[in-house]
């Protein structure tokens, strides 16, 4: 399978601009997509989101991230974020490597006035173990080859308002990556395959149908 390296992803995303939203909503969140590079090659950090009564999300496997809060900028928010979640501190252990489209958040298959845009980073410092905050039930390091791998594709299939619906989703291992994550993903993997002179396999933009929600 044709991976794409860690320089790649760098040039990648230094030739593609993000995509804005045409209008700001009413509120903002980001999320951080961690990279690292052992020797088995390149990883990608998750979080799985710990079981909260009122969480849209609860349960869901994300990126560490949340809401910008009052006078802080987005990319602000993605590392303050990432450090009370997991605890790696990007700015002493990362270089930002660039942003993402922004995309509108969508919870149990509707559409919620928060825009959401992912920051991707490089560590190239050991963040030691993980610190994870009452919001997080566990982190996971997932290589990128897996993620890319059109074998991991899986159906998800979605109860929305009395209708099952089915949705594109990963499972590596058991962690299942679906709705707003996965969005990000493909988003992710058609910057790095158009970058690179080749489209990332595993994901065509485009290809969920229905509401997604994560």
């Amino acid at each position: 399978m044709d991976v794409p390296t860690l320089d790649e992803v760098r040039r990648a995303l230094s030739l593609r601009p993000p995509e804005l939203l045409p209008v700001r909503l009413p509120r903002q969140a980001a999320v951080a997509i961690v990279l690292r590079q052992p020797p088995s090659g390149l990883e990608v950090l998750f979080i799985r989101r710990a079981e909260r009564e009122g969480d849209l999300w609860s349960g869901h496997v994300a990126f560490p991230g949340g809401g910008v809060e009052p006078g802080e900028g987005i990319e602000e928010a993605a590392v303050r974020e990432t450090g009370e979640e997991v605890g790696i501190d990007l700015r002493a252990l990362a270089v930002r490597l660039g942003a993402l489209d922004e995309i509108q958040a969508i919870g149990r298959g509707r559409a919620v006035g928060l825009s959401i845009q992912p920051w991707v980073w490089a560590l190239h410092g050991e963040p030691g173990p993980f610190r994870l905050s009452e919001e997080v039930a566990s982190a996971h390091w997932v290589r990128l080859a897996d993620l890319l791998d059109p074998a991991r594709q899986a159906p998800f299939p979605y109860l929305h308002e009395g209708e099952q619906l089915v949705l594109p989703s990963l499972d590596v291992d058991g962690l299942v990556i679906w709705g707003l994550t996965y969005r990000m993903l493909e988003i992710f993997a058609d910057a790095v395959g158009a970058g690179a002179g080749r489209r990332a396999p595993g994901f065509t933009p485009g290809e969920a149908r229905g509401p997604r929600s994560s």
